[in-house]
């Protein structure tokens, strides 16, 4: 995977089509603007947003949708009340404790997302910075969304990293642990995402897709600039589809 226009080809024209509210079942052209975005837990996906990333998508088909988060990019991420990062928080009370949300930058070098429609996961492409590549990383979440300016997910606590040894191990099992104690995931919903784990599994066993596909060659148009976080980066879609 070489080149900076990624397996769906294209220009960067950066049409910010999404914006323009166009319908969800729209396909997004690589350089559009969109915002992939968690909200709390609820039924019908009807928490409010927690996460919200503006991305530039690089590849939409039927088959993948793949966005890119460049570094510096502005994003959304829940905090507790009083400031305090959640991951300081003792496992015990992380979600319990009153929660808000703040602006931030992301400092890390770029992430690369890819999620096929339907998929109850997405995977994430990480590298250290002069794009030595790092890791792939499994998360668990319902299948996004779409609506006219981007998809919404809700995570599901239970992750996989995988290496470029095809080596791999899994992710956060406390916090999947402790979600369902605190009573954010009924027995029945945390036995199906362990189901969509050892799905995720299998793929990883066997070297599917998208691990076999070489994204981790892939990079960025460097013409693309960074994507604005708009002030309505909560907003409730119209509709929405999956």
């Amino acid at each position: 995977m070489t080149g900076t226009a990624g397996r769906g080809g294209g220009d960067a024209r950066g049409t910010h089509r999404a914006a323009r509210g166009d319908a969800p079942d729209t396909h997004w052209a690589p350089g559009d603007h969109i915002l992939w975005r968690y909200r709390d837990h609820a039924p019908g996906l009807k928490g409010p947003v927690h996460i919200a990333r503006p991305v530039t998508v690089v590849q939409d088909t039927e088959d993948l949708l793949a966005v890119w988060m460049a570094p510096g990019t502005e994003c959304v991420k829940p905090v507790l009340a009083d400031g305090t990062a959640v991951h300081d928080e003792p496992l015990a009370t992380r979600y319990t404790a009153p929660r808000t949300t703040v602006r931030s930058r992301w400092f890390g070098a770029g992430v690369l997302k890819l999620a096929r429609p339907g998929e109850p996961w997405s995977v994430w492409l990480f590298w250290e910075h002069g794009w030595e590549f790092k890791s792939w990383y499994v998360n668990l979440e319902e299948p996004r969304t779409r609506w006219a300016g981007g998809v919404d997910s809700v995570d599901h606590f239970l992750d996989i990293s995988v290496y470029p040894d095809r080596s791999w191990k899994w992710r956060d099992e406390d916090e999947f642990a402790q979600a369902q104690r605190a009573g954010l995931m009924a027995s029945a919903e945390a036995r199906r995402v362990q189901a969509a784990g050892r799905a995720a599994v299998n793929v990883i066993k066997a070297w599917g897709s998208p691990f076999s596909d070489g994204w981790e060659g892939w990079r960025p148009d460097p013409t693309w600039d960074v994507p604005v976080l708009p002030e309505d980066w909560d907003r409730t879609p119209a509709h929405m589809t999956s």
